[in-house]
């Protein structure tokens, strides 16, 4: 593509800057306007070591809340906006669990007020980033999950992604909006905020904390290094097809136990940091995606094997542990500990001060 302003909410969160990183790398005449809220989540330090975002004619930032009606069609308009990535969400299934109110305000209505700016300003292209969630779960035997399987959310958050998607579409049907929607498994990588499944496991494997692992540790999950997934996003948004629905994956599964277990290995650090702890409500057993499309028709493959991946986060983790510790200070701690206490029991007096939640 020639010259293109590419709008990426939630740039400043993990896939986010990975994707904004991308963008300034491989697209070198495109200009990338990233608006992030700066939520806990978002943090102007994921991109501090990307040399692009001090060239104004190629990089902006704007600290807005995409719920926002004003500022998001004022943003359209001074940017004149060409393409859209929606990557701004609230993704943690345990907070949707404690309050679901947030999820429905930036997931739903922020992707509602900026499918009217798109469709206003006339955009080229709108992504949808939502998640395998949506379709609910699978049983051990069941075959993955198409982009035709129906939507079946079973927590907050995996529902108002879904009314998200519903949204995306109805905008393409009634508005003629070229939007696409990709779904994509677990991400994991550098960036990842810690309360997430693997870097809060391998942050706190680092520290001989324990690491809590729901229920009977059996829930199998689809995983893909951000790396992959945010190649797929590009290629969607270059070459998708409008009003067409994307599978992202990599095709290995894994439940959340033989991932502990690799965890420890990698670190050399004994299994008995595993420990088992009150499963939370809704907990989906396996997600599994057919990702026969997006390999077919749009030529993307994965680069990245779940070994290579994964021993290259932990040593993202290991050697940045000024990144992480920040973040898991007691502020932040103190603030979740009634919530985490009710699942994790004594495990959270015996962390000293650790975060200890997760999700996947």
């Amino acid at each position: 593509m020639d010259s293109k302003t590419l709008l990426i909410t939630g740039g400043c969160g993990f896939i986010g800057s990975h994707m904004v990183r991308l963008i300034l790398q491989e697209r070198p005449k495109w200009k990338v306007v990233n608006v992030d809220k700066l939520t806990y989540a978002g943090n102007l330090a994921n991109l501090a070591d990307e040399e692009g975002i001090q060239e104004p004619e190629r990089y902006s930032f704007a600290r807005a809340d995409i719920a926002d009606s004003k500022a998001m069609d004022a943003l359209f308009a001074s940017e004149s906006i060409d393409m859209v990535i929606n990557m701004a969400a609230e993704t943690h299934v345990d907070r949707s669990l404690l309050d679901s109110a947030p999820f429905l305000r930036t997931n739903i209505e922020g992707t509602r007020v900026l499918l009217e700016a798109a469709t206003h300003h006339k955009v080229s292209r709108f992504v949808q980033v939502s998640t395998d969630e949506v379709y609910g779960s699978l049983e051990p035997t069941d075959a993955p999950f198409k982009e035709s399987s129906s939507l079946r959310p079973n927590s907050p958050y995996a529902a108002s992604k879904a009314g998200a998607d519903l949204l995306a579409r109805s905008y393409h049907s009634s508005f003629s909006l070229p939007v696409l929607v990709t779904r994509c498994g677990n991400n994991y990588g550098s960036y990842q905020f810690p309360e997430k499944f693997l870097p809060l496991f391998i942050t706190n494997a680092l520290d001989d904390q324990p690491l809590p692992l729901y229920g009977d540790g059996q829930n199998i999950r689809d995983w893909i290094h951000v790396h992959d997934h945010v190649r797929a996003l590009l290629r969607v948004l270059e070459a998708g097809v409008p009003g067409e629905i994307y599978n992202v994956g990599i095709g290995q599964q894994e439940t959340n136990r033989v991932m502990a277990e690799r965890i420890l290995s990698i670190i050399n650090k004994p299994q008995s940091l595993i420990h088992y702890v009150k499963d939370r409500p809704g907990h989906d057993r396996r997600y599994a995606l057919n990702v026969a499309k997006i390999k077919k028709e749009l030529g993307w493959e994965p680069l990245i094997s779940l070994e290579e991946g994964l021993q290259a986060t932990v040593d993202w983790y290991r050697a940045r542990r000024g990144w992480w510790e920040k973040i898991k200070g007691a502020e932040y701690q103190n603030h979740y500990r009634q919530w985490y206490s009710e699942r994790l029991g004594d495990a959270v007096e015996s962390a000293q001060g650790s975060v200890l939640t997760k999700t996947s």
